[in-house]
């Protein structure tokens, strides 16, 4: 697995997943749940993880899309 980014942003989360599944690329979502523990203040950034060998294309994509960092 290869992170693509973290990101406190629900909106840049969705808008990524929604594009890069949209392109067959399958997404998994890390750490979105983790405001409960936090007490939904949102300092800790979810992760936008790939499987290894969509990372490059993936990236490219976002990249394209004006989603990278």
């Amino acid at each position: 697995m290869k992170e693509l980014f973290r990101s406190n942003d629900p909106v840049r989360m969705s808008a990524a997943t929604s594009l890069l599944e949209g392109e067959g690329i399958m997404t998994f979502p890390m750490d979105q749940h983790m405001s409960v523990l936090e007490g939904s203040i949102g300092i800790l950034p979810a992760r936008l993880m790939v499987a290894d060998r969509d990372e490059f294309i993936a990236r490219a994509i976002l990249r394209d899309n004006g989603l990278d960092e």
